[in-house]
């Protein structure tokens, strides 16, 4: 089994530490949209990551559509969401919150970074740096909620994946503006704890 592109980008990043927690046995294959588009779109059309090779050569795309595949797969009592019901309503909706925030936390980066000199939106980069801000800041309020216990419920979930994800992407990306110290304090608090463990850890960017 084979994971497309970089660990950089937080959809990657979430696949990867999905996978290491189910312990579902993969490769990293890491590469960049912006310089290895034709070898991606070997893999998937759309061109875009992350993507993953199954064993028997079928292709999966997109975060979300992965992490389902395997959730179904892991069945009620491993999935990293809880596969019915209203629990499962409740992680959706804070799911959209951080898988939200590493959307708008892209935008924002690729409009600021990534453009050319002189071609920047500032008032779009702004827009969409205020949107992963929101985002945050609900995450962190949730988390200061709940302690040091998880998002959602009492073991570790998809949720608590993707916030550390996302808020990690943004002191990666934007720590200027967008996640300075201090900025989510409980957020970085369970930032830290989770790091600390094998499957955040071994898929940490280290470009």
């Amino acid at each position: 089994m084979k994971l497309i592109g970089r660990y950089m980008s937080p959809f990657v990043r979430r696949v990867g530490v999905s996978l290491h927690l189910l312990d579902i046995a993969f490769t990293n294959e890491p590469l960049s949209v912006l310089t290895d588009s034709l070898k991606i779109r070997e893999y998937s059309p759309l061109g875009r990551v992350p993507a993953l090779v199954l064993d028997d050569g079928q292709v999966l795309i997109d975060s979300n559509a992965i992490l389902d595949y395997f959730d179904q797969q892991a069945g009620t009592e491993r999935a990293l969401l809880p596969l019915s019901g209203p629990e499962r309503s409740e992680a959706m909706n804070l799911l959209a919150f951080a898988v939200g925030a590493c959307e708008k936390t892209v935008a924002a980066y690729y409009e600021r970074d990534r453009r050319p000199e002189g071609l920047v939106w500032d008032d779009w980069y702004r827009h969409c740096e205020d949107q992963a801000r929101g985002a945050l800041a609900l995450l962190d309020a949730r988390q200061a909620e709940r302690g040091e216990r998880p998002l959602l419920g009492e073991r570790m979930s998809q949720v608590d994946i993707s916030a550390v994800v996302a808020y990690d992407f943004a002191r990666l990306t934007l720590p200027d503006t967008l996640a300075p110290d201090g900025a989510f304090p409980h957020l970085a608090s369970a930032s830290q704890r989770a790091n600390a463990l094998p499957a955040f850890a071994q898929t940490q960017w280290k470009g």
